[in-house]
């Protein structure tokens, strides 16, 4: 008896053609067009994401993480070096060169940092601070906290390029705070202490899921060039956590 020729030895070379066929008819994948005057849109990973136009009146909350010595040394998103003693951070499409404050909900702790690179690309997260701006709100224990980020304004443009000064303000009333307490006494003896020395000592009281923060702030600035000024100041002057907020 003359056995049939086995069917799969001929469909084997058919499958490799369609296959093909179906690769070769594929649409390419279309790269989304930016909005007008917006940047250009850019690809991790399998997802596109478009940047802000500007960061006037941003604020946004959610969960912060910082990344340390594992991108020391590496380039960030707008070609500097990433150094995590720096107070820089990433985010997914605020502009660029945009200064915020992120505000840590849980301990009261604010710092100010330049946006330079972009993430983090984590669901669920909002920012990434460096080290330095991490361990300045005591985020680096812990490695994630609920913050609330709020935009200041964004790097001054030059003819001969960029310059690390802020420009533009968005916000214009900056404060100095010194320091953040559970106990109202304790803020209380900060406050008259400094106010022998600084102008308009006050005490700005905060309340978060968890608890009440008492947080110490001197003197009263319409930019943020000379509330930097009066937190060098007050850092010679022995309060290492000085930092500038916006009222």
């Amino acid at each position: 008896m003359i056995k049939s020729p086995k069917l799969y030895n001929f469909r084997f070379p058919v499958y490799i053609a369609i296959s093909l066929l179906l690769v070769s008819c594929a649409a390419p994948e279309k790269r989304p067009e930016p909005l007008p005057g917006y940047p250009k849109p850019y690809k991790i990973g399998k997802s596109w994401h478009q940047s802000l136009k500007h960061a006037r009146g941003f604020r946004e909350r959610g969960i912060a993480s910082w990344y340390g010595k594992d991108f020391h040394g590496r380039n960030t998103a707008n070609g500097e070096i990433y150094n995590m003693y720096a107070m820089t951070a990433a985010h997914k499409t605020l502009p660029l060169g945009t200064y915020v404050s992120v505000y840590n909900l849980n301990n009261g702790k604010t710092v100010e940092v330049r946006i330079n690179d972009r993430g983090p690309f984590v669901r669920g997260r909002i920012i990434d601070l460096s080290y330095k701006a991490a361990r300045r709100i005591g985020l680096v224990g812990p490695g994630t906290a609920p913050v609330e980020i709020v935009a200041l304004g964004a790097m001054k443009e030059t003819v001969v390029g960029r310059k690390d000064m802020p420009g533009n303000y968005y916000v214009g009333d900056f404060s100095i705070q010194v320091g953040a307490f559970n106990d109202r006494g304790n803020a209380v003896r900060l406050r008259d202490k400094l106010a022998q020395t600084y102008k308009n000592a006050h005490i700005v009281i905060y309340e978060s899921a968890r608890d009440t923060f008492y947080r110490v702030r001197v003197v009263r600035c319409k930019t943020l060039d000379q509330a930097k000024k009066y937190e060098k100041i007050l850092e010679a002057a022995g309060y290492a956590d000085a930092i500038v907020v916006a009222r």
